[in-house]
């Protein structure tokens, strides 16, 4: 039987055969299925490609192709940035820096200095139609405010510092005071609350911690900090776990009322923590913010992930919404200080390589939106929904298992925080030599 490294190993670049032979073309370059309003985002279209090629990079020398493919990347974003308006990171301007940053280093500057001219003392303004009455800033890590700090921190520079400021002060001005700390809603005043890592508190806090230590800006420590007491008093914290509520009231959507993922669980809301501790805030509602985050993947591990235990329960093996970015969250964990979690992350990895899709081209992912008829979705090539965010994990995954737990590690905007300095290869750490607590 092959051995587990090189099955991952195989899988990862039969996943990635599979995506690549999903990229198209027309006259303005390289082109991804889907709609035409993703063509240009991390989310779903070529700059998510970026980091599977910087993953490779780690394994092999690229191809002639896959070198082509990179250069057409940089070549299309660079010369977007001057017009682009959209500023969010995984849409958007700050997501064209952590492409650049990773295919190119020094290019990601153009789309820097766009964000430096489009801010406002609010924000930036979303280009989504997603605010009812306005094109006013939202909040968040995926569309908002929090994923552009994010980047600038990542980045570094001399333009990150007003990226930053900038952000971090309108973060202040939308937090919401709770009973015991800080909300933030995509916008002040909208319906609910997701309060995880994607879309509420949980990645806000992060952003503001990390700006803050860079900065030297206190009050937006303090204000991360008081996000996280907010979760904490939310939080369920039966057997030792730690997990929130998807959305708050939960009427507002069609979805289990906890889930476990990056996104809206406690993967992606352990991430806080490390964030926390690299701004040196050491306890959170009465806990150390180290065991919050072992907490957080206890709760996840507890939960079942990646078993199918019902309709809804776990239909997605994607990085955003399922089994790869839950297996990249706990090798961060791994790496950072628990060794024994790399055995979980195998765990999410023989999920994959058991549902895994093969056919002449390589390997994909079908999905399932149990709400629907036929409920099985079609595959998927790109960065948080498909086959490369798969790619990139189960590689990485080869890696730690070929060279063991200081393998180098690709770093990104919205996670480098989470493992030691010495393994990361694309962040600049603005504010300087970081510590990660476990």
């Amino acid at each position: 039987m092959t051995s587990y490294p090189t099955s991952y190993q195989e899988l990862g670049e039969a996943a990635w055969a599979w995506t690549l032979g999903q990229v198209g073309a027309d006259d303005d370059g390289p082109v991804l299925p889907g709609p035409a309003s993703d063509r240009d985002t991390v989310y779903a279209g070529l700059p998510g490609l970026a980091p599977v090629l910087a993953e490779l990079r780690l394994h092999r020398p690229l191809t002639e192709a896959e070198t082509a493919l990179a250069d057409a990347i940089v070549t299309r974003l660079t010369g977007l940035a001057a017009t682009r308006v959209e500023p969010s990171l995984y849409d958007g301007l700050a997501g064209d820096v952590a492409a650049l940053r990773l295919l190119a280093p020094g290019s990601e500057r153009a789309a820097l200095e766009r964000l430096t001219h489009l801010r406002t003392p609010d924000g930036w303004e979303t280009t989504f139609d997603i605010r009812p009455d306005s094109r006013a800033p939202l909040t968040d890590v995926v569309m908002g405010t929090a994923g552009i700090v994010h980047a600038a921190a990542w980045a570094g520079g001399d333009l990150a510092a007003g990226i930053m400021t900038t952000g971090g002060e309108a973060l202040l001005r939308a937090a919401e005071p709770t009973a015991h700390g800080l909300d933030w809603r995509m916008w002040p005043g909208y319906r609910s609350s997701s309060p995880n890592f994607s879309h509420g508190t949980a990645g806000v806090a992060a952003a503001l911690a990390v700006a803050g230590r860079a900065l030297g800006r206190a009050d937006f420590v303090d204000a991360a900090r008081r996000g996280g007491e907010h979760l904490v008093a939310i939080a369920d914290l039966a057997g030792d776990g730690f997990a929130v509520p998807h959305t708050i009231p939960p009427s507002q959507r069609e979805v289990e009322p906890v889930t476990y993922n990056w996104c809206h669980g406690p993967a992606g809301t352990s991430q806080l923590f490390p964030a926390l501790a690299l701004a040196g805030v050491a306890e959170v509602g009465g806990f150390p913010v180290g065991d919050l985050r072992r907490r957080c993947l206890h709760s996840v591990l507890a939960s079942g992930v990646p078993a199918r235990l019902r309709p809804g329960f776990w239909d997605n093996d994607g990085r955003c919404c399922g089994t790869a970015g839950v297996g990249d969250i706990l090798l961060d964990a791994a790496q950072s200080f628990d060794a024994s979690l790399l055995a979980a992350a195998r765990t999410m990895a023989d999920a994959l390589v058991e549902r895994a899709v093969h056919d002449e081209t390589g390997a994909c992912w079908r999905f399932i939106e149990h709400r629907q008829d036929p409920p099985l979705l079609p595959p998927n090539p790109t960065w948080m929904q498909g086959s490369a965010g798969i790619a990139a994990f189960l590689l990485r995954l080869a890696r730690v298992e070929r060279d063991g737990l200081t393998a180098s590690v690709v770093d990104r905007p919205d996670q480098w925080w989470t493992v030691p300095p010495a393994v990361r290869t694309g962040a600049a750490d603005a504010g300087g030599a970081a510590g990660v607590a476990g």
